[in-house]
């Protein structure tokens, strides 16, 4: 009887132990979003904010921006095939550290089904070590229908650290067909320059 009894206090307290574990997991969701959405580390919620689309939900705000400081980014798109590919905006001001997101469109203008990705480049080009995208369509290849539109986002923010002389970027997409020979990655060199002083939009 004395085993019986040990090995039915074990059982008690094994159980005790598994319940008070699966109580912490489950708190520890709700207790993982509060500190993220305190912090502003959970950088998928904050991209999920600010693309369209989210029922305007707003974006907390950032303490890592540098609101003392504007910086013009350009957008520019370049298709290699019969095809429609450009930014629903051709440029926009930001501060460094702020989350933005511009979207591009796409359409299969052709009468079969075309897969094809995004390369980018920058200008000038070490901006593009400065230049953090947390969601892009050029992470991906797709396949289009004949006829089929698209509406894809770049979500983006701009490392604080980038030279104070840089006050414009232009970031620059490829679009190509999968399976044709990719496009060489077009030089910053004849683009746009590190540009000083205040720049319009």
């Amino acid at each position: 009887m004395g085993i019986r009894n040990d090995n039915a206090k074990m059982v008690g307290k094994l159980a005790i132990v598994a319940a008070g574990m699966f109580g912490f997991g489950y708190a520890m969701i709700p207790i993982y979003r509060a500190i993220c959405e305190a912090t502003g580390v959970n950088i998928l919620t904050l991209v999920e904010r600010q693309v369209p689309g989210n029922g305007g939900i707003g974006r907390p705000s950032n303490t890592q921006v540098d609101e003392s400081r504007t910086i013009v980014v350009e957008f520019d798109a370049n298709s290699r095939g019969p095809w429609h590919f450009k930014p629903a905006q051709r440029s926009m001001k930001v501060h460094p550290g702020e989350l933005s997101t511009v979207m591009y469109e796409f359409q299969n203008v052709q009468d079969r089904t075309m897969s094809a990705q995004a390369i980018p480049s920058y200008a000038p080009r070490q901006a593009g070590a400065y230049f953090n995208k947390l969601e892009c369509f050029c992470f991906n290849q797709y396949e289009l229908e004949p006829g089929q539109k698209k509406e894809w986002p770049v979500a983006f923010i701009i490392d604080p650290r980038i030279s104070k002389d840089v006050t414009t970027i232009t970031l620059s997409y490829t679009f190509f067909e999968v399976g044709a020979k990719p496009p060489p990655t077009p030089s910053s060199a004849s683009a746009v320059t590190i540009v000083k002083g205040e720049v319009g939009a």
